[in-house]
């Protein structure tokens, strides 16, 4: 979803202009976008046009199938996966026909205590 405010707080930011500059530029007055980019008012879509572009940007929007992530989030999740394979590669596949560590002796001693239940 497109965030209005977000995108021309972004774009007025990026090219470095005040409120009063971007108004001037952009025909309105500068207490209308400051109520857009509060996300008090939503501008209609040739209205975000021409902010964007007053601000020197042009706006595109592209479709992608509804439930696919960004291809950075896609990335992130490939090199969390990778990491866990390379991770799961570094242990044994099968246990060790003989026990590695020391064993320990129990023996049982005279001295013993036991307790009844």
């Amino acid at each position: 979803m497109i965030d209005a405010a977000v995108l021309i707080r972004s774009a007025r930011l990026r090219s470095g202009r005040s409120l009063r500059q971007l108004a001037e530029a952009a025909g309105t007055s500068h207490s209308t976008i400051a109520t857009y980019e509060r996300g008090a008012k939503v501008p209609t879509v040739s209205t975000l046009d021409r902010l964007v572009r007053a601000c020197g940007y042009e706006p595109r929007v592209t479709l992608a199938a509804a439930g696919m992530a960004s291809d950075e989030a896609r990335l992130q999740r490939g090199q969390e996966l990778y990491d866990a394979l390379e991770l799961a590669d570094a242990f044994p596949v099968r246990h060790a026909a003989t026990l590695q560590a020391p064993r320990f002796a129990w023996a049982a001693s005279s001295s013993a205590t036991t307790v009844a239940a």
